[in-house]
């Protein structure tokens, strides 16, 4: 039978692999693909550049990340059981309390290596395990970039510049024969450092100073300074190489030394298993579903309301681009909204494709023609597509109101709220939303540990929170924002995922809208009048009833049912817009319960009797003439026709032409008029002489 031979390098296991790894490969690295690999060789060497393998460590979770960084302290090539004792330990005590996690270790550690085989990150069999070189190099203590093992360098990176004499000074200290060169004395040191009877016996002869130092170490960070004339414990140490020189002011403990102080382990506390999100509550799924559609019904209503107080013409926007601070102020006590829910429903309308610049020189935020059609569909596929459209976003209204880099304050729509990491951080929260029984509220912080868990090289040491004082990462934070935007959209209700937004998530927008519509309430086609003027809707109404009650009445109050108030300025507005008295009249009997109270008819009456008495024009030039029969002769003749006028009194016409062009055009006429000022004078006019510009006489 014949045996397979080992691959020699990542191009060979590469070759190696079937069509479906490699498509798993370019899958969980994409960036491999840009531009696509002429053959195996070159897919290998892009693997292996630095700015592919620092995108695949992102994407590791904290135990696969641990065992790559356990490589990278580990002879290369390692063997498996090598790894796994660097994760586990080496069984002996090592005062440290470890609760037992070595048969987790032990089950996870296949899992790990997988990822990171599939990932190309290591490659070999579990005989010669072999981590990439630049993840080597990335991963591996150095004095710039410390592990996150807390490990130093081996005693042979330590002392590449140690003169032989001083090498066979330490040999002598630590009770080891003289040899004759320094590469066997390293040798002879490192087999000290790596024997554990050996090692042990010589701790025992250890002040109890100098194991004190010993346990400030071994943790890391491996590094000390120390002083020209050191304290005898350190020197005790130094002189043992237990600490080994790297600066004249610096020392550090060798890797081997730590390892066995640690008992083995290449880290304090191995994760081997992802931490489990815990419920902070347990709520009725209906219940939830209930919350949720009636949550979904509320922002339908405010990008409604949004988009209407912007539809005469929106806010100006910002010379560097965005909403201005006074104008997002202006929004937010408009829809009766804290500053940072109204960025949400603003850059909500933006992303859904409902609102945009309206292109105009003196831009200003404005509906889009899409607003029109997507007020036209039904509720649940309108709440399908604000749902949808908020998962795909890369802007994050959750940073309106920061600042960037360079300190310059985020405004709502404005160029610098696009995060790439937002869609994937969402759905990855919703992801572990749906992941609990139906009805189950999440525990927030043990999302936060459970996201850290997950991508722990995009998210900062676990313990970092709000409550500590230190600024969240900004993965942690577009997750606390998608928790928060998820109540305001409707996703979630109570704090629970709702069914039609896991029908969203798992099988796409028709499903989630078909599931959501039973929830939504039917729109109601009456409202009840009151004596006090006012109207109560007790529910939603129907978009016809809705739009004319708004023009007609103002809005006093929201919530379960919405309460309209009747003023002399609502119901003229409604005549402004066209209505006559007895069209008002009509509405209110057609679409109220109740009789309609004779206080709203007197106040509709009243004012639609001074309605219009006062008339408003705009009028360019005038005519006035004390004998009536020449204007009516002017206003017979076609060949005024072209100058719009009009009577406005018997001896005043009104022209839409600027004067001059009226005087020029009534001469042609054959009569003789003449400009008057604006306090009624004659103006004399003459034409001037032609002058060229000032220029100077040339020299003589």
């Amino acid at each position: 039978m014949g045996t397979t031979t080992p691959p020699r390098t990542l191009a060979e296991a590469l070759r190696a692999r079937g069509d479906a790894s490699l498509a798993g490969l370019l899958r969980a690295r994409p960036d491999l693909l840009s531009p696509v690999p002429n053959d195996i060789t070159q897919l290998a060497t892009r693997a292996g550049t630095r700015a592919s393998v620092v995108r695949a460590l992102e994407h590791l979770d904290r135990f696969a990340l641990q065992t790559a960084q356990a490589l990278a302290v580990a002879p290369d090539p390692a063997p498996y059981a090598t790894l796994l004792a660097l994760l586990t330990g080496d069984g002996q005590d090592d005062g440290e309390g470890r609760d037992g996690t070595g048969a987790a270790i032990t089950a996870a550690l296949p899992g790990a290596l997988d990822t990171l085989r599939e990932q190309a990150l290591v490659w070999g069999e579990d005989e010669a395990l072999h981590l990439v070189r630049t993840a080597r190099e990335l991963l591996a203590p150095s004095p710039q970039h410390p592990s996150a093992t807390g490990l130093g360098p081996t005693v042979a990176e330590a002392t590449p510049g140690m003169s032989p004499g001083r090498l066979q000074e330490i040999l002598a200290a630590a009770g080891l024969p003289a040899t004759h060169d320094p590469v066997s004395a390293v040798a002879a040191l490192t087999d000290l450092f790596t024997d554990r009877t050996r090692m042990a016996a010589l701790l025992d002869t250890a002040p109890v100073e100098a194991l004190a130092v010993l346990d400030r170490l071994v943790w890391g960070p491996p590094y000390g300074e120390v002083t020209a004339n050191p304290a005898p414990p350190v020197r005790w140490l130094r002189d043992r190489g237990l600490l080994l020189p790297v600066s004249t002011r610096t020392v550090v403990l060798p890797r081997e030394a730590a390892l066995h102080l640690r008992a083995g382990r290449a880290h304090r506390v191995p994760e081997p298993v992802a931490p489990a999100v815990t419920a902070a509550a347990e709520r009725d799924p209906q219940a939830v579903d209930r919350a949720a559609a009636g949550q979904a019904f509320t922002a339908l209503s405010t990008i409604e309301e949004l988009l209407k107080l912007w539809n005469n013409g929106g806010p100006a926007i910002l010379r560097a681009g965005g909403l201005s601070v006074r104008e997002l102020k202006r929004t937010a006590n408009a829809l009766d909204v804290s500053e940072p829910i109204a960025a949400f429903w603003v850059e909500l309308a933006y992303i859904a494709g409902l609102l945009a610049p309206d292109g105009e020189t003196d831009e200003r935020y404005a509906a889009t023609p899409a607003y029109d059609e997507w007020l036209e569909r039904p509720a649940q596929d309108r709440w399908t597509h604000l749902a949808t459209a908020w998962l795909a976003a890369t802007r994050t209204a959750g940073l309106v109101g920061g600042q960037d880099a360079k300190g310059r304050a985020l405004s709502a729509l404005g160029p610098d709220l696009d995060r790439s990491a937002a869609p994937e951080v969402r759905r990855r929260v919703l992801a572990l939303f749906a992941a609990l029984p139906a009805g189950t509220a999440p525990d927030p912080q043990a999302l936060l540990t459970r996201l850290r868990w997950e991508r722990p090289l995009r998210t900062p040491a676990p313990g970092t929170s709000a409550a500590s004082g230190e600024a969240l990462d900004l993965r942690s934070r577009i997750a606390l924002w998608t928790v928060n935007e998820a109540e305001l959209l409707g996703v979630t209700g109570r704090g629970a995922l709702s069914s039609q937004a896991r029908a969203l998530l798992d099988e796409g927008p028709r499903e989630a809208s078909a599931r959501l519509a039973p929830l939504i309430p039917e729109p109601l086609d009456h409202v009840l009048l009151q004596a006090d003027l006012t109207a109560v809707a007790p529910g939603p109404l129907e978009r016809p009833l809705a739009e004319t009650l708004s023009v007609l009445a103002d809005v006093e109050s929201k919530g379960g049912a919405t309460v309209y108030r009747f003023t002399p300025g609502s119901v003229r507005r409604a005549l402004d817009a066209g209505q006559a008295a007895s069209d008002l009249h009509a509405f209110l009997a057609t679409h109220s319960r109740t009789p309609v109270p004779q206080p709203l008819s007197y106040l509709i009456d009243d004012v639609a009797r001074r309605h219009g008495h006062l008339r408003i024009g705009a009028a360019s030039a005038y005519v006035r003439c004390d004998d009536e029969a020449v204007l009516n002769e002017i206003l017979a003749d076609k060949r005024s026709a072209g100058l719009r006028l009009r009577r406005l009194a018997p001896t005043v016409l009104s022209a839409r032409t600027d004067p001059a062009s009226l005087l020029e055009a009534l001469r042609e006429m054959g009569y003789a008029p003449a400009a008057e000022s604006a306090e009624g004078d004659v103006l004399i006019t003459r034409a001037g002489a032609r002058r060229t510009p000032p220029r100077t006489a040339p020299a003589p």
